[in-house]
């Protein structure tokens, strides 16, 4: 498969407006841009020089960013540890061949541009590193502010938009922007990627075991029926599984936020498994999934930047890689339909990484019941002997739902008729 970034190959663009599942698709845009943000923190970071020589042939239509943080200059070795930086992960609702075949009409009934239904910023902080992936809703209502367009035009402000429609808007680079206003977080880095590329990135690596509990997931219009327990999905169990919404939860959108949670945790937990990093085939599978279905900012193609991020990845604990939901309240203008951001409850979360400080959650690892812990976390006892120093740990507030890669979680599945 060519990379993302040849226009004139680019595949139809699937509408919400239009489907007969309004929200299907925007649920596998989800898994998309999650499963990419697990891959460029943990697939790159394991694959190392080879994954980066392999993305470095998608460089030539790499994008810039508009206020881009200051990178460090390619070199040899980790990438500074000194420095944090961060990533924007957007998945867009374009189809490929994979999802063409699978969605069919879905994919088919498609015109009026393109939405960007994954936002997540990956942040990693300076040495001690710590991971926190925070997922923004796509009905979340934001200010935007005036973007320069790829061809040099200009975009105008926004007082209030949905986030998922800023690409169409103005492209990656004005996403970031948006989130950076919203964050005070700079984002150095970004990378886009469409529906195909995550399908095969979960056959390459034979599959992932995911978690039902509840009454089992039933849900016809996403094509899926799993009893309780333990199932490996990929391919099109995968997609049926994180396109979910009538079996988990409360048949929300943001309850099918955290299922496809837990389907990236336990991604990432394979992924990071000594099971894959030791076997070369499984690594260059994946390095080359990424390299055909990413289109990567300018400053993220580099084969040095992507080794110096891979080096300084590699040893980031379980316990230090957190998802997060960012907070939200119901809009006033639009309820039960949009959401606008919860601003208070947001500003511990941007202290910490600001701070550079790992992140504890005190809410439920779920939004809106769509997954629950598989087993209480045990009560610790003193130790015997004196514990090694930590880096001091920000309790984020209830209203923040997540979880941490080093927690199991199960989804809350229902009968959907």
């Amino acid at each position: 498969m060519s990379g993302a970034l040849d226009d004139t190959r680019r595949s139809t663009v699937a509408r919400h407006a239009t489907l007969p599942t309004p929200t299907a698709l925007s649920s596998f845009l989800k898994f998309l841009g999650i499963s990419l943000s697990v891959l460029l923190v943990s697939a790159i970071a394991v694959g190392g020089f080879v994954a980066a020589d392999l993305l470095n042939r998608t460089g030539d239509g790499a994008v810039a960013l508009e206020d881009g943080g200051d990178a460090a200059p390619p070199a040899l070795g980790a990438y500074p540890d000194d420095q944090a930086f961060s990533i924007l992960v957007v998945g867009t609702d374009e189809c490929g061949e994979i999802t063409t075949q699978l969605l069919g009409e879905r994919c088919e009934e498609a015109d009026d541009g393109i939405r960007n239904d994954v936002n997540l910023l990956v942040h990693v902080s300076a040495a001690p590193r710590n991971v926190t992936v925070v997922s923004f809703p796509r009905d979340l209502m934001v200010r935007v502010p005036e973007c320069t367009r790829d061809d040099g035009s200009t975009a105008s402000s926004m007082s209030k938009a949905p986030m998922n429609s800023l690409f169409d808007h103005a492209g990656v680079s004005c996403i970031a922007k948006t989130i950076t206003d919203l964050s005070g977080i700079p984002i150095e880095f970004a990378a886009k990627i469409s529906f195909d590329g995550v399908i095969e990135i979960t056959d390459a690596i034979g599959g992932v075991e995911v978690c039902v509990a509840g009454e089992g997931i039933r849900d016809p219009q996403a094509g899926i029926d799993l009893p309780v327990g333990t199932h490996t999905v990929s391919g099109a169990d995968a997609l049926a599984f994180i396109r979910t919404r009538h079996g988990v939860g409360d048949e929300s959108d943001l309850a099918r936020i955290s299922n496809q949670q837990q389907y990236m945790s336990r991604l990432a937990k394979k992924i990071l498994s000594a099971e894959t990093l030791t076997d070369p085939s499984t690594v260059l599978r994946l390095a080359n999934t990424v390299a055909d279905n990413i289109v990567p900012s300018q400053s993220l193609y580099n084969p040095l930047t992507l080794s110096q991020l891979a080096l300084a990845l590699k040893d980031v604990r379980f316990s230090d890689f957190v998802f997060v939901q960012y907070p939200n309240l119901d809009d006033p203008d639009n309820p039960g339909i949009k959401v606008v951001p919860d601003e208070r409850a947001a500003e511990p979360l941007w202290a910490a990484l600001a701070a550079g400080e790992p992140v504890s959650l005190s809410g439920d690892v779920a939004t809106n019941s769509g997954v629950e812990l598989t087993e209480p976390a045990p009560t610790e006892e003193a130790p015997a002997t004196p514990a090694p120093t930590e880096a001091p740990r920000a309790t984020l507030p209830p209203e923040i739902s997540g979880q941490s890669v080093d927690q199991e979680t199960c989804s809350v599945g229902k009968q959907s008729r």
